[in-house]
């Protein structure tokens, strides 16, 4: 009796990570660097991502996590045009 729960505890599991790997498996279609300037300090991150908006957008937000201090900071950073951004293949 006690084998059944545990039975399905492993198959749940797999599905799981089963899943995890799926969607982690070279859904990226594009990837960018993207260099900010902020303040006076200066960062570049790469970032991927299934579509050119979502991806630039990730990259800014990151460099722009280095460069800013605080809520306000980062608003504006982002809002700033990237002094470099470079799309890889």
């Amino acid at each position: 009796m006690k084998k059944k729960p545990v039975l399905i505890g492993v198959l749940f599991v797999l599905v799981v990570l089963g899943a995890i790997v799926y969607s982690s498996m070279n859904l990226s279609k594009f990837k960018v660097e993207v260099c900010m300037t902020f303040n006076g300090r200066s960062t570049c991150k790469t970032a991927v991502g299934t579509t050119q908006e979502e991806t630039l957008q990730t990259a800014i937000t990151n460099a722009c996590g280095d460069l800013a201090g605080g809520v306000t900071d980062s608003i504006a950073c982002e809002r700033t045009p990237p002094s470099k951004e470079t799309w890889v293949k």
